[in-house]
């Protein structure tokens, strides 16, 4: 959106023309030389709302879209409120703007991964999205739910990638050639998302209903998860901290014990493995104290527990967390088993 409140075609903006190569000093670009983890920085939501809105999106898309201002926002709102996520949709390649039904999806992603559905529905009204479930949602009810969005039905696992130049140049150089690539081996699963966090590990991207987000997917990768998807499943070579950013259903220390564990075990069903609330310990080593350490009970499906220490440190370098952002000193979380129970 202009200064003076006119909506001007973002697509012309010249992040979107650099064909997947982005600059040598890009956010991602640096943050991919140092290889820091992605561990536990996916967003925290237990739920998604997702809308279909083809068109131009500014930095704040919910705002700044050919979607009515008010009811984005206030979709926006009641989303957050209730604990989830609201995020635009658009179909890869152009994005001519125009009217029609659009495509809803509803998202509960869950503490536990075993809990995680997806549901689909084309709607005529996006308006009519203000007389859903509120509570529902949050709690995970599919059926009451369902009831009350009509036409809404389930759906296959769905990838979503971020690709919105104007919050960030990398998600739209990195991600929109590889959202295109991946809608043309599974269409209909793949869309171009307006915002998932995290810039700096662009392309990035979330799957749902788990809410399993990803770092540095390239076009091999985005293929695997898809294949994967189907069978509940995480690809192998996408387990580890260069790639897994977390289950969003959780916090990051929690995300982080649960991904450390994924990696040491090898497991890749994702509804195998789920993380309790972490819980805060005091003496650990950190730069912030704000960020005191914490302990996680990871629990398997075989029943396996593991109880993990996690703690936020720095890593001795400063970087963007977004480009064109002053530079700031770099965290991660690091994650070590205290005990395990078999």
């Amino acid at each position: 959106m202009s200064d003076a409140g006119e909506v001007v075609d973002f697509d012309e903006h010249p992040a979107t023309t650099g064909h997947g190569r982005p600059a040598a000093d890009a956010c991602s670009v640096q943050w991919d030389r140092d290889g820091t983890s992605a561990y536990g920085t996916a967003a925290t939501a237990r739920f998604f709302v997702v809308v279909e809105q083809p068109g131009p999106w500014g930095r704040d898309a919910a705002r700044e879209s050919h979607l009515d201002h008010d009811l984005g926002a206030e979709l926006d709102a009641r989303t957050t409120h209730a604990g989830g996520r609201f995020m635009l949709i658009r179909r890869p390649g152009g994005h001519p703007a125009h009217d029609g039904p659009r495509r809803v999806l509803l998202a509960h992603a869950g503490a536990r991964p075993q809990d995680a559905w997806l549901l689909s529905a084309e709607v005529d009204d996006i308006g009519s999205l203000l007389g859903l479930d509120w509570g529902a949602l949050a709690r995970g009810s599919r059926s009451l739910v369902q009831a009350s969005l009509p036409g809404s039905g389930p759906a296959e696992p769905t990838l979503l990638v971020c690709t919105n130049g104007r919050r960030d140049v990398c998600c739209a150089v990195r991600g929109r050639p590889l959202a295109a690539h991946a809608s043309r081996i599974a269409p209909g699963r793949v869309w171009e998302v307006s915002h998932t966090g995290g810039h700096r590990f662009a392309p990035t991207a979330v799957l749902l209903p788990w809410g399993q987000t990803l770092a540095r997917l390239d076009d091999h990768g985005a293929e695997r998860v898809l294949a994967a998807s189907d069978s509940g499943t995480l690809p192998a070579e996408l387990v580890g901290p260069r790639h897994d950013r977390g289950r969003s259903g959780v916090p990051g220390p929690a995300q982080c014990a649960e991904s450390h564990v994924r990696a040491e075990t090898g497991e890749i069903r994702l509804a195998a493995l789920w993380a309790d609330e972490p819980v805060p310990t005091s003496g650990a080593e950190t730069s912030d104290p704000q960020d005191p350490g914490w302990e996680v009970l990871v629990n398997h499906a075989d029943g396996r527990r593991w109880r993990v220490a996690v703690t936020r440190v720095p890593v001795d370098r400063s970087r963007p967390e977004s480009c064109g952002k002053k530079a700031i000193d770099v965290l991660e979380h690091r994650a070590t088993t205290l005990e395990a129970w078999f």
